[in-house]
């Protein structure tokens, strides 16, 4: 079933769900054995089915393609809150792969949109785009519009205008279960909606009534540009003819010849170096010991230096044990001059008590042997830490005596060994001079070439870089003089063909596919059956409320597959993908082989005038002669999310 696709439109390749270190996977490229070991090359599949038993996480698929279409929430099943954290959506835009991702769990309001595929090694960085306001230029939902050629559009009713959201498109492109028995297929339940989706409709058959006013507000908006871009350009053209750059041809020859004549620079300059050792080598001895000097001059300003930072630290650490000497000085005197106080007497029973004593002898009340406010350090013996401390100062005392006195002598062997560097350079210089001289005013000529190729190279990147920007200026101005014509031209036939005229035509094709649609299933009386000017579907001169549950949810399918069928076969403004969401509700077993009906009906379509299209289905229990689309089945044991 795999044919030529239209250029525009969105197709559905595959969809990832993120679950911590996990990723759920649902594919719906073609299968093809030849492509599989070039992911790129398999295209979206014409008909994909995810089958499952109920609640197996078959809507929930069909949901999370619409998330990430600008949905405003997500599926919240017990089994996904916990664990699922984004979606990524793989889709083409026009042909060209694109990722669309949004975080999971409070709904975002935003989308993340690049150019790529899902597991490319390197891809490209996306684009924040806001979900909100849809007519924003930045936004998903204008994106997705403008490869359905509907960038732009707005829908008028009696008080005002609004911008054409693709969430509106998506009522035409997703058929959700609970629209299929409800007696609300087209929104009657909400007047403003039901409004809305009939101009959807008119829109992408580029019926509505306003369509010359919305292509003369193209075709302004468009004349403004291109007015704004024509100025820009005649103004980048003067500047490039100001600097009299030449045409592209002459900057490249210019941008060769620079190229090799820095190669020559560079050539010239290595000879020159090599004359110049070969012609210096009688003075390899005193390079030697330059060279020797200059090793022994660095090795005696690292010395210095060392010394002088060792004595900063040490003099520092010399001021804290002094310090901490003082205090213990302090410390041992306090202890001589202030004897501590103690009880001689019980204070009790005045009977004198011993040293020592926890209780009176006499009363056997309790003794303190230390008067309030006494000296609590009394009888603390710091004599061996002050002995250290004094000790540890004395060798630091006598160390930086020794730096002191090195430090000098250091100071004056280190600028001892650079004037000795100095001469030896100096020496080095008398001696090759007579020779090096010659060399260097070549040198400088070779400089000199140089530098002016390198300025002629420089002036032919820039003169190429404007006149390429020049020549895509040029090129978008004509583009937009090509498309400014197409619209004019779309005017001219609007305005031919009246819209109540063009109108009815889709009408009369949306419901003569809908009856075949309906008598091809072999529905009851399908001759009966058509479509009402507005839109509802109609069997035995009745609108489809009156239809029992199941009848109800073949008339839904045929007027839905109505629709995207007659707007495929005629180039319409559709994206080119429909979502059904089980097809087989309140049919019943008895009701089998409508089913493969429907079923056949959909291959055979896509396969014949559908080319290109693409159908996503979520049954329940598909027909045996659908089993090559079935692209994932689940089960109670393994449903989507384990």
């Amino acid at each position: 079933m795999s044919g030529e696709r239209q250029v525009h439109g969105i197709r559905i390749r595959r969809l990832r769900l993120r679950a911590g270190d996990r990723e759920y996977d649902v594919d719906f490229r073609e299968s093809d054995p030849l492509a599989t070991t070039r992911s790129a090359s398999r295209g979206p599949r014409p008909m994909s089915v995810i089958a499952g038993e109920f609640g197996t996480g078959k809507t929930t698929i069909l949901e999370f393609v619409d998330y990430c279409l600008g949905a405003s929430d997500h599926p919240r099943h017990p089994e996904i809150m916990p664990k699922v954290r984004a979606a990524t959506l793989e889709v083409e835009l026009s042909g060209t792969p694109h990722l669309i991702e949004r975080a999971v769990g409070e709904p975002s309001t935003f989308a993340y949109v690049g150019a790529g595929r899902l597991d490319d090694p390197t891809p490209a960085s996306p684009q924040r785009r806001p979900l909100r306001p849809a007519g924003n230029p930045g936004s998903l939902s204008s994106l997705l519009l403008a490869h359905c050629k509907l960038e732009g559009v707005r829908l008028h009713d009696e008080l005002a205008t609004d911008p054409l959201s693709f969430r509106d498109l998506m009522w035409l492109c997703f058929l959700t279960s609970d629209r299929l028995d409800d007696r609300n297929l087209l929104f009657e339940n909400v007047p403003m909606k039901n409004l809305k989706l009939r101009q959807v409709v008119d829109v992408v058959f580029d019926v509505h009534d306003d369509r010359s006013v919305e292509l003369g507000r193209r075709i302004r908006t468009l004349e403004a540009d291109l007015s704004a871009a024509r100025d820009a350009y005649l103004m980048a053209r003067s500047i490039v003819d100001e600097q009299r750059l030449g045409d592209h041809d002459e900057l490249a020859e210019h941008e060769r010849a620079a190229k090799a004549e820095l190669a020559e620079c560079a050539l010239a300059l290595a000879a020159l170096d090599a004359r110049a050792r070969a012609g210096t080598t009688f003075a390899e001895g005193l390079r030697s010991r330059h060279h020797a000097a200059a090793a022994a001059a660095h090795k005696a300003a690292e010395l210095l230096r060392d010394r002088e930072t060792q004595l900063v630290r040490m003099t520092s650490l010399r001021a804290t044990y002094a310090e901490d000497v003082s205090k213990l000085v302090m410390l041992t005197e306090a202890g001589r001059l202030f004897p501590p106080m103690r009880l001689e007497i019980c204070p009790s029973c005045l009977t004198p008590v011993l040293p020592g004593d926890r209780r009176c002898a006499t009363c056997q009340a309790v003794l303190e042997h230390h008067l309030p406010g006494a000296d609590p350090t009394a009888g603390v013996d710091v004599t061996g830490e002050l002995r250290a401390a004094r000790a540890r100062l004395a060798e630091l005392t006598r160390y930086l005596d020794d730096l002191q006195a090195e430090v000098p002598r250091l100071r004056a062997a280190a600028e001892q060994a650079q004037e000795a560097e100095t001469r030896a350079a100096a020496e080095v210089d008398t001696a090759t001079a007579h020779v090096v001289s010659p060399y260097l005013a070549e040198r400088d000529s070779v400089a000199r070439r140089r530098e002016a190729a390198t300025s002629d190279l420089q002036r032919a990147v820039d003169g190429q870089r404007l006149t390429d920007s020049l020549q895509r200026r040029a090129a978008a101005l004509e583009a937009g003089r090509g498309q400014l014509a197409g619209l004019r031209e779309e005017l001219r036939a609007a305005r031919r063909l009246a819209p109540a005229g063009r109108r009815a035509e889709v009408l009369r094709r949306v419901g003569d596919r809908y009856r075949d649609l309906l008598g091809e299933w072999r529905y009851p009386r399908p001759g009966d059956a058509f479509v009402r000017e507005d839109l509802t579907p109609c069997t035995r001169g009745e609108p489809y409320t009156s239809a029992s549950p199941g009848g109800r949810t073949l008339i839904a399918l045929a007027w839905q597959l109505a629709i995207f069928e007659t707007a495929w076969e005629t180039r319409s403004s559709h994206p080119g993908f429909l979502l059904l969401d089980s097809p087989q509700k309140n049919l019943g077993r008895t009701e089998g082989p409508v089913v493969e009906r429907v079923y056949r009906h959909l291959e055979r379509w896509l396969a014949g005038p559908g080319q290109g299209a693409q159908i996503i289905v979520a049954d329940n229990a598909p027909p045996k002669t659908a089993a090559a689309d079935v692209v994932t089945r689940f089960s109670r044991q393994a449903g989507l999310i384990d």
